[in-house]
């Protein structure tokens, strides 16, 4: 990934597709540190963990990982705000409605991304009451987490809006099954390369400051042929 163009690695111990089911923070800790602590001693690319669980972040930034990314945007771990003030990393917070076991049955809003909106406030706010400078956070709508087809097509169309939040944005739609529910010959989600780069530029249009994805090298191509076309004269 690094020799494709990747300028963060973002490492998780713990599955958080729809009805995965949760693991210790023993486990994960035990599968997370040591692939750090590898890919440390090989680069100095910056590392993010994805983790809810604070002993994992904890333990994860002290191996060398740069970046906290949250999926629960701190409501999980109450201890997980004061890990990331004491070690002033960077934040991830993303809006997911339950938890990943649970977050697609019958998830439904009144306007989608008012209430997401309305959400990041409040987040942002507690993340500054536990010592977090604004600065370092960093907000993701949560695609496929708690969202039906007609939110996240929706999220993605209207992205421009979260700029008001005045946080950079990440979106990840990579290999997504709203892929697959709007292009439905891509059922392995290893063949969603075409659908994951055709919302990431959407994306990237319409605000995103960063992108998540599996595919790098493919993506990187694409962005940076975007980028091309965008600064043409």
């Amino acid at each position: 990934m690094v020799e494709d163009g990747a300028d963060i690695l973002d490492i998780g111990g713990e599955s958080s597709r729809p009805g995965a089911e949760p693991v210790s923070e023993k486990e994960e800790i035990n599968r997370v540190i040591p692939v750090i602590k590898a890919i440390r001693k090989e680069t100095k690319i910056p590392i993010s963990i994805d983790t809810y669980k604070s002993e994992t972040a904890k333990q994860a930034l002290a191996s060398g990982a740069d970046i906290v990314n949250d999926i629960s945007a701190l409501r999980f771990s109450q201890a997980m705000g004061e890990v990331v003030a004491q070690n002033n990393a960077p934040l991830i917070m993303m809006h997911m409605l339950g938890t990943p076991k649970e977050m697609q049955k019958n998830p439904g809003y009144e306007n989608v991304n008012d209430e997401i909106i309305r959400f990041f406030q409040q987040r942002i706010m507690y993340a500054e009451s536990a010592g977090i400078s604004k600065e370092k956070i960093i907000i993701d709508p949560g695609i496929g987490f708690g969202k039906r087809l007609e939110d996240n097509l929706s999220i993605l169309k209207n992205l421009e809006i979260y700029k008001l939040l005045d946080c950079p944005i990440l979106i990840g739609t990579s290999r997504k099954s709203f892929i697959n529910a709007v292009h439905s010959t891509k059922k392995d989600a290893k063949n969603r390369i075409g659908g994951s780069i055709a919302s990431v530029l959407v994306a990237l249009s319409n605000g995103a400051d960063l992108i998540r994805v599996h595919d790098v090298a493919e993506t990187v191509e694409a962005v940076r042929i975007f980028e091309a076309i965008r600064s043409a004269k």
